[in-house]
């Protein structure tokens, strides 16, 4: 019997503060296209719909089988072979999105991009082919997508849901209602992953599937106090595995069409068996794409089963691509976007004083906008929320908060945020103060560095926790220089506003900005 392998399961998030939205009414004009780009562990696909009537009607679906988690090496790096079938795939899909505008599409990457060590290389270079940004996102806000994209394409229904995904190096948990998600749970155990681990070669063998099961179920396990057959009225499985698994036991005959059943699964494992290896196993439905992985998938199936005590598993049309094409709809406006929300959620679980953080969001935005450029509205959006955050860490600490709010970004599971988006709110709130050479490369990217001025700017405007005097304050840039002018007698009237903002002078010295003030 293979040993215990060690593996980290993501923790449990309850979302209720971070309700995913019903149906909207949209402003989306009819015939919209959005694509979706979804990097797993085991094949890359890319969905296209276009939006009519509140709804996305597929136009066009792409999958390539890339296995990149199969080029993750023991130091948890990516091999160059992995990544070059990456890089290649990307370079395809790029060449169909062509023409596509940056905000219709949405590509999102999973578990092996979350446990690359060298995943900023394969991210730059893959973001350069495919011509528009990736994101990696938590395991949590995958399981988000995930029941995104089931609901959207399940008839509505007040039934209780137990959604499951089992991908190439994670499963998926959702319980959920209607279009919301009520717990999500991310655990670090697939078909890729437990198929080099117990199933090298293809060999099957009872003790092989015995030891992969128990190995799952120790992963797994801590999932029985949320997800318990008590919690849900009717299970679904998305994509992956499940689609799969479904596929064989329809075209083989063995019970109903678009469902899993217990005996189902035990058929597969007697077949499997009898063929011990995945090269010699003969099944209808079979795809030759899924066979070096089967073994894997299935063990983790029966696992799943087993532990909540599913009976039949309803396969899904929906996945997370379908999911990140519905949040491109979320996010066309700030009032449907789910990070708006989540903000808010989070401002209200480390208790930031919300008056105060409203303050310094109006007035950075407010000197943002004098000085941006056109259609940086996303960049302004993203700028609200720091300031809103800006003060996430004062319950740790009074003093070093700038860096516990960093902290916190960095490590929380925020619905609706990828992890880049995350880390880079993050840069902002730690950088709020202090020195800002240290951010070094990053200043380099104009939008940033204004966003940043513009949050230190509001801080130091906001220094009584009032609303400042901005009449004739203008903000402008000029190349790589920054100018900041008042009108006459505003620096008498608010000396010590004036004096910090000196002091802010000196802090973009000797970085590739400057500062200059007019303050008569």
């Amino acid at each position: 019997m293979s040993a215990r392998p060690t593996v980290r399961s993501a923790p449990l998030l309850p979302i209720s503060c971070f309700q995913l939205p019903g149906p909207r009414q949209y402003n989306m004009r009819n015939g919209t296209r959005l694509a979706a780009v979804d990097l797993g562990s085991n094949s890359f696909r890319l969905e296209i719909g276009r939006y009519e009537f509140g709804h996305i009607q597929r136009v066009e679906y792409l999958k390539e089988t890339v296995r990149l988690g199969n080029g993750l090496d023991e130091d948890q790096q990516l091999t160059r072979a992995a990544m070059e079938r990456g890089w290649a795939c990307l370079a395809r899909f790029g060449e169909r999105l062509a023409g596509f505008p940056r905000a219709q599409v949405r590509a999102v990457a999973t578990q092996t991009l979350r446990e690359a060590r060298n995943r900023e290389e394969f991210l730059s270079r893959g973001s350069a082919v495919l011509a528009y940004p990736i994101d990696v996102v938590s395991g949590a806000e995958e399981a988000r997508l995930i029941y995104q994209g089931v609901a959207r394409l399940l008839p509505q229904s007040d039934e209780r849901r137990l959604v499951v995904d089992i991908g190439g190096r994670s499963t998926e948990l959702i319980l959920g209602q209607q279009f919301s998600p009520q717990a999500v749970a991310s655990y670090q155990v697939g078909s890729v992953a437990w198929s080099q681990r117990y199933f090298a070669g293809g060999a099957f063998s009872a003790s092989a599937f015995l030891a992969a099961e128990i190995a799952a179920k120790a992963v797994l396990d801590e999932a029985l106090g949320t997800f318990r057959p008590q919690t849900w009225e009717r299970a679904y499985g998305s994509s992956g595995t499940v689609g799969a698994v479904g596929g064989m036991l329809a075209a083989s005959g063995v019970g109903a069409e678009g469902q899993i059943t217990r005996a189902g699964l035990n058929w597969l494992h007697e077949r499997m068996l009898r063929a011990q290896s995945a090269d010699r196993l003969r099944i209808e439905g079979l795809k030759e794409e899924r066979r070096a992985v089967i073994g894997g998938g299935i063990s983790v199936l029966r696992a799943v089963f087993d532990l909540l005590d599913i009976d039949v598993l309803h396969v899904a049309q929906g996945a997370l691509r379908q999911g990140a094409l519905y949040d491109l709809l979320d996010r066309e406006q700030p009032e449907t976007d789910l990070r708006s929300s989540t903000v808010n959620g989070l401002m209200q679980r480390f208790g930031v004083d919300a008056e105060h953080a409203q303050r310094v969001a109006r007035t950075a935005c407010a000197l943002f906008e004098l000085a941006a450029p056109a259609g940086s509205e996303r960049a302004a959006r993203k700028l609200d929320w720091a300031a809103r955050l800006h003060e996430i860490g004062c319950r740790i600490s009074h003093s070093d908060y700038h860096r516990h709010g960093a902290y916190i970004l960095d490590n929380t599971d925020a619905a609706g945020f990828a992890m880049p988006e995350l880390h880079r709110l993050g840069m902002l709130v730690q950088s709020q103060r202090g020195k800002v050479r240290k951010l070094g490369a990053d200043l380099d990217e104009p939008i940033f560095a204004l966003q940043l001025l513009s949050l230190r700017l509001a801080v130091i405007l906001c220094h009584a926790r009032r609303d400042p005097d901005r009449s004739g304050l203008l903000l402008r840039r000029q190349g790589q220089r920054f100018d900041l002018s008042a009108r006459p007698g505003w620096a008498s009237a608010y000396p010590q506003s004036a004096h910090l903002l000196r002091e802010e002078v000196l802090a973009w010295q000797k970085t590739p900005w400057e500062l200059v003030l007019d303050l008569p």
